[in-house]
Order: C-alpha cells, then sequence, then structure tokens
C-alpha cells in the first residue's frame, strides 16, 4: 500500500506578515512551522511531501529543506502559476494574485498518485491531527469519502483579537454539512462569542472548525479542475476573487457526490498572520520542546 502525501500550501504572498513567513524561524535552532508538521507527518507514516510553490522560490525552499528531509521523505515541488491555457482556458484573465487554495492544489495533479492531505504551511497542526489523517488515508478514504480535521475552536483562538473560523456543521454520522464562516470569534469572561450585525452569540468551546487540513484521493482533481474552470469565468472580472478549498466541500456535498468525515482532534493550533503573532509561536513552540513532545533539535 502507497504512504499518503502531505501536500503543503506554500506559494501564498505573505502581504500582511512582511516576508516569507513559510521559511521563517521559530523553532530553538531556527525551525520554520512547516518543519514540525513534516516531522509529525513523517512520525505519523505519511510517504512524501509535494510544496506547492511559487517558482521563483524553489531555490531558497530546497536550500533549507533538502539536507533536512534527504533519506527521511521524498520530497518535490510544483509551482502555482497565472497559466490559465493548461486548464483549457485561453481568454487572459488579470490577476492580483493567485487564485486561491484549491487552485493550488491543481497544482500537485501530475505528481500525486496516491491518497493525500492539505495544509496550511504556516499553521501548527500538532502529531494526533497527522496520525488521525494517515488512519483516515489509509483504512476510510475513498473517490466518494473525505476528509477534514475538525479543531475545538476555542484551541484556536487568538490572544491578540477577533479571528475568523469556518465553524463546522456536522450531522449524526459524524460528516459534513457545511461550513459557515464566522468573521470575527473572540473569547469574553471565559466564554466564546461570535458576533454579526452587531449582535454576540455564543458558542461551545468544542464546536469543531475547519483550520485547512483536508484530506482527498486523486479523484478530487478532476473534480476540482471542473470547478475552477467554472469559477473563473464566472469571477473573471474580479481580480481578487479566490477559489478556496471549502467551496470544493461545499459543492460535492450539496450535490452528494462525496462525503466528508470531520475527524475531530484534541490538538492545540496556533499560527502566524502579523509579525506580532511571532513570540507568541515562539513560546508555544519552546514549551512543547520543554514538554518533550519535540526535541531540541529536530533534525539531530
Amino acid at each position: 500500500m502507497m504512504k499518503p502525501t502531505l501536500l503543503i500550501l506554500a506559494a501564498g504572498m505573505a502581504s500582511r506578515y512582511g516576508s516569507m513567513k513559510q521559511i521563517d524561524g521559530f523553532g530553538p535552532n531556527g525551525e520554520t512551522i512547516i518543519d514540525y508538521s513534516i516531522y509529525d507527518a513523517i512520525q505519523a507514516g505519511f510517504g512524501k511531501v509535494v510544496f506547492i510553490i511559487k517558482e521563483e522560490f524553489v531555490d531558497n525552499f530546497k536550500s533549507i529543506f533538502e539536507p533536512k528531509l534527504n533519506g527521511r521523505i521524498e520530497t518535490d515541488y510544483v509551482f502555482q502559476n497565472f497559466d490559465l491555457k493548461q486548464f483549457g482556458i485561453e481568454e487572459e484573465i488579470y490577476r492580483e494574485k493567485p487564485w486561491g487554495t484549491a487552485h493550488a492544489i491543481l497544482s500537485a495533479r501530475k505528481v500525486v498518485k496516491e491518497p493525500f492531505c492539505v495544509i496550511n504551511a504556516d499553521d501548527y497542526y500538532g502529531y494526533d491531527a497527522f496520525k488521525k489523517m494517515v488512519d483516515f488515508l489509509n483504512d476510510e478514504a475513498s473517490d466518494s469519502n473525505f476528509s477534514i480535521i475538525g479543531y475545538e475552536i476555542g484551541k484556536t483562538l487568538s490572544e491578540f483579537g477577533a479571528v475568523s473560523r469556518g465553524v463546522c456543521k456536522v450531522d449524526a454520522s459524524g460528516n459534513l454539512e457545511e461550513i459557515i464562516e464566522r468573521t470575527k470569534v473572540y473569547p469574553k469572561d471565559g466564554k466564546i462569542f461570535y458576533e454579526e450585525d452587531g449582535e454576540e452569540f455564543p458558542l461551545s468551546f468544542d464546536t469543531p472548525v475547519s483550520m485547512n487540513f483536508w484530506g482527498f484521493t486523486p479523484a478530487v482533481f478532476k473534480i476540482t479542475e471542473e470547478l475552477f474552470k467554472e469559477f473563473a469565468m464566472a469571477n473573471k472580472d474580479k481580480p481578487k476573487a479566490e477559489f478556496f478549498i471549502p467551496l470544493i466541500g461545499e459543492s460535492l456535498v450539496k450535490t452528494n457526490e462525496a462525503t466528508f468525515k470531520v475527524v475531530p482532534t484534541s490538538n492545540k493550533w496556533f499560527g502566524v498572520t502579523y509579525k506580532e503573532d511571532k513570540p507568541y509561536v515562539q513560546d508555544s513552540i519552546d514549551q512543547l520542546v520543554k514538554n518533550g513532545t519535540y526535541p531540541e533539535k529536530l533534525w539531530s
């Protein structure tokens, strides 16, 4: 049986962060967040990692990751670009930025032939999530049964203000019904609320949310390509419109073409959006090293 592949979304422009946060150092020896994700993925049983990047980043990525990963896990690099002719779209469409995370997945369609998962480069997910995803991809995944890791919302919030979260509505079988984007979620007086139209609504601590950790089989590439072509033509006059992974899930669930099992994890999530997040992320990783979750020198 082929081991699953880890697909890392690392082509973002990091405009709010101000530099390439994908390769910024956060660990005690300059480890990136990606390092910890790959370390956990190897321990969990993934067999290959594919970086989705901008082509001009490839030398930087190879110089950083190849010395660490050589002999530990197979690696590959694919490039997200603006070429629409590869999808049979001849019309020139002006873009200010790449088409989004679901479009990024298509960049890997020629190199990924086994079940795979998709994660963000700048998010820390934890070993439990990778192990549960491997088990799903090995034992349950099919061309009509995909998955998403569901984090407890209370373990994804920021100390620095309100956040946006994709709240998962789950049916009695544990499958995704829909993802509802809550754009202003925050803790208050020991509870969690989201705000809508100036009114507060409570959320339970363990409400499952999506942090962009998805599991698929290669069958999703053809589905995604068709959806992308429709999206591109419908949004050709909207240069900031983005084709996100939840749009794939929403389409497949609504048409009953596939189910998405919401796999729960109790791991704490953290990520970096702004420069101000860096000290918090560094401290969080330092605590994980101190409690023995990771060795101080990750790749020694």
